[in-house]
Order: structure tokens, then sequence, then C-alpha cells
């Protein structure tokens, strides 16, 4: 299992509030906490944490934040071969807002290096690209580079997963080089212009946007599961029911379960399921990248789920 990703590389600063705060208002938090994260990032260290073998591919600024990002990449056994240090600018960073009675939370972001991940950075990561299984993409660099990078992928018969997150349009070139694509309820009212209120109006989206030519659509709708969409079936996969502590970083786990099991040749229905199972596990735990389970602890709770 080889798996790819072209993407984001943030350092998240949490600050855990009684509850989020309204414009103009102020409120006094509990705690402080600095996480690695970045929807590129993350979705690296899950992939190697689920056994994939992972490139990463993306930019950090020449700061200490960049340096920190880099270890922790090494201590989680991601390939950092193709990665760069951006002297121009600084790491991205995140700010994230917790409420710690729902788990819900209010992010902003300062991308740094990320806006500077060009086509040069994918044509200079090919070899590994090429190699690949999968390559994982999400839209917290140019969309110009998004777009590219599947492109190259899709030439050398490598499949791709397009996370559209955060939520932003998509040139209609990009569909035909998707395997996978892998909106929530928001990001895919955005690309179709339907308001998403029931799983009906899930498949609908699913459906336009498999005419776009998207070979699947997975719509994940949170503590209802997911909708797979393909041209032949439609397919609601359950949620699994844990205790939420903190939402970030869900959907980064799912992509990468999803794309590990894609990768193992499970096939699309299966590889939702382990998702869904990766996404619940993560929503467990604080952090983004502290709470993305191992390949253990994702067997054991499908074993556990099972029974």
């Amino acid at each position: 299992m080889i798996v790819a990703i072209v993407g984001s590389i943030h350092m998240d600063f949490y600050i855990r509030l009684p509850k989020l705060p309204v414009p103009g208002e102020t409120v006094l938090g509990h705690g402080f906490t600095m996480l690695p994260g970045g929807k590129g990032a993350n979705q690296a260290v899950a992939c190697s944490r689920l056994g994939a073998y992972t490139y990463m591919v993306g930019r950090v600024g020449n700061d200490i934040f960049g340096e920190k990002l880099i270890e922790n990449f090494r201590k989680n056994n991601v390939d950092t071969k193709y990665m760069e240090v951006d002297k121009t600018t600084h790491t991205g960073i995140a700010f994230i807002l917790l409420d710690e009675k729902t788990g819900e939370n209010m992010i902003t972001v300062a991308p740094g290096a990320d806006y500077n991940v060009s086509a040069k950075d994918v044509d200079n990561a090919m070899d590994a690209i090429s190699r690949s299984d999968i390559l994982l993409l999400q839209l917290e660099i140019p969309i110009d580079t998004v777009v590219y990078a599947a492109k190259r992928a899709w030439e050398k018969g490598v499949r791709v997963i397009l996370n559209p997150a955060p939520a932003a349009s998509l040139p209609d070139e990009i569909y035909r080089y998707i395997h996978v694509l892998t909106p929530n309820r928001v990001e895919a009212s955005l690309l179709t212009n339907i308001n998403i209120e029931s799983r009906e109006d899930a498949v609908k989206a699913g459906k336009l946007l498999i005419d776009k030519g998207v070979d699947y659509v997975i719509i994940t709708l949170g503590a209802e599961g997911s909708m797979v969409i393909s041209k032949d079936f439609v397919r609601h996969i359950p949620a699994y029911k844990v205790e939420v502590v903190d939402t970030t970083g869900a959907g980064d786990a799912f992509n990468a379960a999803l794309a590990v099991s894609l990768a193992e040749g499970k096939d699309i229905v299966e590889a939702c399921r382990i998702a869904n199972a990766a996404a619940a596990l993560q929503i467990t735990k604080l952090g983004a990248q502290s709470g993305l389970p191992t390949r253990e602890e994702l067997e054991e709770f499908l074993r556990k789920h099972r029974q």
C-alpha cells in the first residue's frame, strides 16, 4: 500500500472554551494546546498510522514550526523526501476554538507556505505519485495545483481521492480525474446548489457530481453516516455511535482510512464502512492528529462493533 498526499501542513493552536464566542464577544478559555495539523498533514499521518507507506508533498516555512512539523512527520514514519522548506513565508497556522460541552469548533487559518505549493512541487514528486496506489488531495493549497496534481496522477493511472474541504467551487475540468469525491453536506451543497437536508437530497447531489465525470461520490453526513453514490448503486453506511470529545480531524481520519482501504483492494462500500469507523474513533479524542487511530485501534473497534 502506497499513498501520496499533496496538501497543507499547519501548526494548530487550540483554545478550549465553555462556549464559542459570537462576533464582538470575548470568552475566557480553560486551556491552550499546540498540535500539528493541516488537512494534508493530518491525512498523511493517518495513512501512515493505518499501515500505508505514505509520501507527503507540501511546504513549510523556514521557522520553528516548520522544523517541528517535519520532525513530527518523521516520528510518524511519513516520507518527507518531497517536502520543501519555503524561505519566503511562514509555516501555515490555524487557530481552533473548541467548545468543551459540544465538541464543536471554529477555525481560522493563515496558510503561509501552503499557498506556495505549486505544479513544480507536483512534478518534483512524480516518481512517488506514479508509484502510489492512491493520490489524496484537499483544498487548502491553490486550486490550480490541486487540478494539476489530479491530472498528472490520472495520466499515470493512479486513483485520485479529492476531499473538497474547506468548501470551495471546483473547475469542471477536475471531475474527470477523480475516482472518489468525498464532500460533507455543506461542501456538496456548494458544488451542486442542492440544499442537502435528507439522504434523498444527498443522492440527488451525488448523481449530479457523477454526471460530471466522478466514479464515486461519498457524502458524509456526520451522525447520520455516509451516502455512497455511483452510476450503478446507492448505499447508506450508518455512523458508529460514540461519545464526542472533538470533531476536528474527523474528515481527515475518514479520508485516510478510505484511501488505505481502497489501496488494499477493498470495495468502495467496505472502504466507506471502515472510514466511518476511523472517523468515529477520531472524535473520541482531542486534536486533529493526536486523536488519529492506529491500525490496531481501528481493527479492535471494528471487531467490537461486529460483535
